[in-house]
């Protein structure tokens, strides 16, 4: 895909240009005095500079789209905005999130869109302002706003997937399943929680600043209330998402605890076959030690020739092994 994704040009809420060059682009937006819309996608290193030079961006912000790999934020140098987007999706095929990054400058007449993924669908967003001019007209600002719309309701579809593969968790947690594979599923679900939390939780302090700074820099009401709006979906979202974390977390704590249950009752019940064997074997080992007492070929032996000898050896081999299971029964070996 080239990096070049869509440029335009608007004045009064209409595309008056679509210049193929960012030269074009800088020249026309002048020529108009209007509103420049340039939306990048994975620019390289001198397209990013050309842009820079051109609107005057910071150099502190300029590194950090270079960098990339940055936490979602929002920072004023001078006229011109700079906000930092983490946008996510959900991906059916792998029940995975994927997290993208969005780079967004904003100025009295630009605005500079640099995405390094496949998310948000920016496109999207251009269709939806060009259809509404009276939107658009009210400048940088609205597109902005459309932008942290998309995002956050690109987020919807990540809290149903989460949803749902938390659902199948709690479902495996008490049944018949691999419990290795099950940690290991929550401990990596947990971990895309988090993630996304990260990129969620901090939009609110972003937006509720932009809403601080709406009277100072003469936002529309109507653009003001719209972002209120966004405010309120960003809340809900992270609300979702702290549920999820206490889910996950009792989800581990349980699962351990059926663990160490499962192989207490493993051990218990090995133990108690144990203190059977034993048992049984002590029982059999009384009659045997008799026997082997009277199988000595001793010339002088104790009642070798008493008549009632034999029937004596054998009751005693029989009370012995009663008494033994009578002993081992009441401990509950047997």
């Amino acid at each position: 895909m080239a990096p070049i994704v869509d440029n335009g040009v608007y004045v009064g809420g209409e595309r008056v240009e679509t210049p193929q060059s960012l030269d074009e682009t800088f020249e026309r937006m002048r020529h108009h005095a209007g509103v420049a819309w340039i939306g990048l996608y994975r620019p390289s290193p001198e397209e990013i500079a050309a842009v820079a030079e051109e609107f005057g961006l910071h150099p502190l912000a300029v590194e950090d789209a270079l960098h990339g790999h940055q936490r979602s934020k929002l920072e004023r140098y001078g006229d011109t905005l700079f906000a930092v987007l983490r946008p996510a999706r959900y991906r059916d095929a792998e029940e995975t999130v994927e997290f993208g990054e969005l780079h967004v400058f904003v100025g009295p007449d630009f605005v500079v869109t640099i995405r390094h993924a496949e998310s948000p669908d920016l496109a999207a967003v251009r269709r939806r302002l060009e259809a509404a001019p009276e939107l658009l007209a009210l400048g940088p600002e609205a597109i902005l706003y459309a932008v942290l719309d998309e995002v956050v309701d690109e987020y919807e579809p990540v809290v149903a997937g989460l949803e749902n593969d938390i659902d199948e968790i709690e479902d495996e947690l008490f049944g018949v399943s691999d419990d290795d594979a099950l940690a290991r599923r929550i401990y990596e679900l947990a971990r895309e929680v988090i993630g996304f939390q990260r990129a969620v939780q901090p939009l609110s302090a972003m937006l509720e600043w932009l809403q601080r700074g709406s009277d100072k820099y003469q936002v529309d009401l109507e653009l003001q209330r719209s972002l209120r709006d966004v405010l309120d979906h960003s809340l809900k979202v992270n609300e979702r998402i702290i549920a999820f974390r206490a889910i996950l977390d009792n989800a581990l704590t349980v699962h351990s605890a059926l663990v160490a249950r499962r192989q207490t009752d493993a051990s218990l019940a090995q133990n108690d076959e144990i203190k059977k064997i034993s048992s049984w074997a002590a029982i059999l080992f009384a009659p045997t030690l008799v026997g082997t007492v009277y199988g000595m070929n001793f010339d002088h032996m104790p009642e070798l020739h008493w008549e009632l000898g034999y029937p004596f050896a054998v009751v005693l081999m029989v009370v012995l092994g009663v008494c033994l299971y009578g002993v081992f029964k009441l401990k509950r070996w047997l």
